[in-house]
């Protein structure tokens, strides 16, 4: 191949491109993206820069030397407009049609609007006090029009919504927020979690509105279906995202929710999706998916662009789901598909004190765990990090056993000889830990942030005593972070045991 596509120009665009450079691709990898600016990074819109804490300059992804030192063909502030499958092209807003061997969709999606809102149908009575949170320039104009004396209704209380009105609220500004659920995040989280992220809203002085539609963006607010006008200077709708596939109408690509795709990320020969666009089928959950996280997104756009350059080698892309979220003082962090659980368990902390470690279960597996308000190195029962899927993984009675051990260990390993770290005799318990492949920081260090570093250890292991991680113990460890190398079959983590018996 000589000539590589990428249309996206976040994240997973970015990380496709410097994956194909990376594995030594050496042809032409033409960069498309709607807006005008290099890539940057989008978590922080929501919270650093529209707090101001964060300038601007702070969110690209890549300093311009680093860009430049990729040598891209960067096309920006030009949006694709169609995709010719047969001949091989994408045409551009400009009239350009660009041609390509290899294609990469990373188009994302866009914010879902309200009637009204003056962006939806262009004839709104918003009075440009309708915003939506999705860019840049998006944030930055939310942020003007907040402060002490403000009122912002937000409609939608996902983690978006959520997250802009904490934020929001630390600035002074009036906050109403509205959501048609009983229990805010309750599919995502459950019941139980919701409540206890609902009170937080409460304790900090927003108010908080359940079980209310909003019908439309009116003249000094918004109207709910009852015909109630809130009253509000400014409107931010966070009620949810649309895939950009709207380009591809027509191309011959297979299109619902997303761009669909195979274990592969593949929506056809030489064509991969990558990021918020792509729904593809997860094996190592069974089921097809769509995830609209900053991790997802770089992780994909990394293993689209290894299958893309040696089809031979395919590899399926089998992630577990990551998310983080800040609210107030509340750092919440999730790893697994938590949609559709049959059960939470809380088995560390409590949720009054709003510390605390839920697992949630799917059948008789573990389908995902998340962590409100705990210190990194308590991320799963016992200490533990590890991360199992729901095939092939964990099941749940090992993660809800009451009654650890005394010595605060993990589920006992039973038996003398049978210690993983290699310590000879009886064994009542082990921990790990684990290093981040994109910064190497362990994960119980506290300086600087690491977003990526909380549980994500060899879950694809078949069991804790899978004979891929035996292997990787070959001597006793004196220590709890003895490095090795990363696991050639996630390329993931380095991970090391240690044990956690006590000396005697």
């Amino acid at each position: 191949m000589k000539q590589l596509v990428v249309v996206g120009g976040s994240a997973a665009g970015l990380a496709a491109a410097e994956t194909l450079r990376r594995e030594g691709y050496e042809g032409t990898i033409t960069l498309i993206g709607d807006e005008p600016y290099h890539p940057y990074d989008r978590p922080p819109l929501s919270k650093q820069i529209l707090g101001g804490q964060w300038e601007p300059d702070r969110v690209p992804l890549r300093a311009p030397a680093d860009l430049d030192a990729l040598g891209l063909d960067l096309r920006l502030g030009v949006a694709a407009t169609g995709l010719d499958l047969a001949g091989r092209t994408v045409a551009l807003a400009d009239g350009e049609r660009v041609p390509y061997e290899g294609l990469v969709i990373a188009t994302g999606v866009r914010p879902r609007r309200l009637p009204g809102d003056g962006n939806g149908d262009g004839n709104g009575d918003g009075g440009g006090r309708a915003h939506v949170l999705r860019t840049l320039d998006d944030a930055l104009a939310l942020r003007d029009r907040l402060g002490p004396g403000r009122r912002l209704a937000v409609v939608g209380a996902g983690f978006l919504g959520a997250e802009a009105a904490a934020v929001a609220r630390g600035l002074g500004t009036d906050v109403t927020l509205l959501e048609p659920a009983p229990v805010p995040l309750a599919p995502a989280v459950g019941e139980r979690v919701g409540r206890v992220l609902a009170q937080a809203h409460h304790d900090h002085g927003v108010d908080l509105r359940t079980g209310v539609m909003v019908a439309e963006v009116a003249d000094g607010g918004v109207r709910l279906a009852d015909g109630t006008l809130v009253e509000a200077d400014e409107v931010l709708v966070a009620i949810g995202s649309v895939p950009n596939t709207g380009w591809l109408e027509g191309s011959g690509l297979t299109l619902g929710d997303g761009l669909e795709c195979d274990e592969y990320s593949a929506a056809a020969p030489d064509v991969y999706g990558a990021g918020d666009v792509a729904r593809w089928h997860n094996p190592l959950f069974g089921m097809a998916m769509r995830i609209e996280h900053r991790t997802n997104a770089t992780e994909q756009g990394m293993a689209v662009a290894r299958n893309l350059l040696r089809p031979d080698e395919r590899r399926p892309f089998a992630p577990v789901p990551y998310f983080w979220s800040d609210q107030y003082d509340l750092r919440i962090q999730a790893h697994g598909h938590l949609r559709g659980h049959e059960e939470v368990a809380i088995v560390e902390g409590a949720l009054e004190e709003r510390k605390f470690l839920a697992v949630y279960r799917s059948g008789d597996r573990v389908a995902g765990v998340l962590a409100v308000g705990m210190p990194r190195r308590r991320s799963a029962p016992g200490g533990r990090r590890s991360r199992r899927g729901p095939r092939g993984g964990t099941r749940w009675g090992s993660w809800c056993r009451r009654g650890r051990n005394r010595f605060g260990g993990c589920r006992p390993w039973p038996g003398p000889g049978n210690c993983r770290a290699g310590r000879a005799g009886p064994c009542y318990g082990h921990r790990h830990e684990a290093r981040c492949h994109r910064c190497t920081r362990r994960q119980d260090d506290d300086a600087g942030e690491c977003p990526g570093a909380l549980i994500d250890v060899l879950i694809r292991s078949p069991g804790a005593s899978a004979p891929g991680l035996r292997r990787a113990v070959t001597r006793p460890i004196a220590t709890t972070s003895t490095r090795r190398p990363r696991c050639p079959t996630t390329a993931s983590w380095a991970v090391s045991w240690a044990c956690s018996t006590p000396t005697r």
